[in-house]
């Protein structure tokens, strides 16, 4: 996949520096590696907190109920529910994240799902990895500009 991959919905106009803090990023993924290695790279970036790491759809919605993140980086197959139960529930409450999905698994079918149901961006984990900071970046820079 290449930048083609991604929906490139308007996040403009959204800001994502609520109140002077630093933007609130959740990392959920089953696996603790890729986890610890996306908060790695976020958060040598000024500006961001990684508020929660989670497992499974369940804790992730829990963590974003009590930390109203900015942004949600997320998996699609996770024990105990999915990243598409996740991002149902975000929808349902019209909760305001940007959410980039991160998958093993970029079918067609799974890359639709998630932008019906309201995800930002969409990367190839072997491949696209490395996009998820540049996203990051250039939701600060446009939210700073």
């Amino acid at each position: 996949m290449n930048y083609n991959s991604l929906l490139m919905r308007e996040t403009t106009g959204y800001s994502l520096k609520k109140h002077g803090t630093d933007m609130k990023i959740i990392i959920a993924d089953d696996s603790k590696l890729i986890r610890d290695r996306i908060a790695e790279r976020v958060e040598l970036i000024d500006s961001v907190n990684v508020v929660a790491k989670t497992t499974n759809s369940y804790e992730t919605i829990e963590e974003i109920k009590k930390h109203k993140p900015d942004v949600l980086i997320l998996d699609i197959r996770m024990p105990e529910g999915s990243g598409i139960n996740v991002l149902k529930y975000i929808q349902k409450n019209k909760t305001r994240i940007v959410t980039i999905v991160v998958t093993n698994y970029p079918i067609i079918q799974y890359k639709n799902k998630c932008f019906e149901l309201g995800a930002d961006y969409f990367f190839d984990k072997s491949t696209e990895f490395e996009k998820v900071k540049e996203v990051i970046c250039n939701l600060i820079n446009k939210s700073e500009g």
